[in-house]
């Protein structure tokens, strides 16, 4: 037997999702393996009007899966790259292995390297607690020192990500003293390139901080900008000057601010490479 006709839909956001599930409400169902939905729509079972389909929009990365399972995801490499590339940085195998996204990201050292990243992505975390569900953008996660949103009886479940399509690149690029270090300076770039401008930018910024920051200024500027040394330049200039560095072990907060600027430079520009498909 044959499913029933229906429309098919496959969003490009999270904020499509929801848009729509609210729109359709129980005519709407959700696909992204298919292999219990489809078998029951071709029984008559259910019959929805719309199949909203997440397969190529998003990223779903549960808080307790590891660093080396990220770094080793062909999954994340093909849809993603930066995310393995920055877990491949965090500490030493001893660490990757045993230690987990979810418990990273809930740790919220302003050090480590996860943070930048799901800013650079405009991550969504899934909170679970006595209170129910709920969903919290990577922007409005990160407080303050080793301190979230999170309330005490709360757990991150899930990490989610609108998946980068094929015009997008991104690089995760981190100075550290040693090989397993806190980074110094972590940058985060997410962009994607359309007739030679910029057509969408995301920058997350790691260690020049009590948080990592989302570098708002820095993606307001550079957003449809065309692509040229001077603008990147100024990019990377504005950067720096909203980060906000102390002196540490690691450097000075001058040093650390010429560190901003320059692996921002570098960082946008592998981004941009990597969106030509090198």
């Amino acid at each position: 037997m044959y499913p029933k006709s229906f429309e098919y839909i496959s969003p490009t956001n999270i904020d499509d999702v929801i848009s729509l599930l609210d729109k359709y409400k129980e005519d709407a169902k959700l696909i992204s393996g298919g292999h219990s939905l489809i078998p029951l729509m071709k029984l008559r079972l259910v019959s929805p009007q719309i199949i909203v389909d997440l397969n190529q929009n998003m990223l779903s990365i549960g808080s307790r899966v590891t660093h080396h399972e990220i770094e080793i995801s062909t999954l994340l490499k093909e849809k993603c790259y930066m995310i393995p590339e920055a877990a491949a940085l965090i500490g030493d195998p001893q660490v990757r292995n045993v230690g987990t996204i979810g418990g990273a990201l809930a740790q919220a050292d302003p050090a480590g390297d996860w943070g930048s990243v799901m800013l650079s992505l405009n991550a969504e975390f899934a909170v679970k607690g006595k209170n129910g569900d709920r969903s919290i953008k990577a922007i409005d996660f990160f407080k303050d020192y080793y301190e979230t949103d999170l309330t005490y009886d709360e757990i991150l479940t899930e990490i989610n990500i609108d998946a980068p399509d094929k015009s997008q690149g991104g690089a995760y690029l981190k100075l550290e003293r040693k090989i397993g270090d806190f980074a110094t300076v972590g940058i985060a770039v997410q962009l994607s390139v359309k007739k030679n401008h910029i057509d969408s930018i995301g920058i997350g910024l790691t260690a020049v901080s009590n948080t990592p920051i989302k570098a708002i200024k820095s993606e307001e500027f550079l957003l449809n900008k065309q692509i040229t040394d001077e603008n990147i330049i100024e990019t990377a200039n504005i950067t720096a000057q909203n980060s906000d560095p102390s002196d540490d072990i690691r450097g000075s907060a001058e040093y650390k601010k010429a560190m901003v600027k320059e692996f921002t430079i570098r960082a946008i520009k592998l981004s941009i490479k990597r969106c030509n498909g090198d």
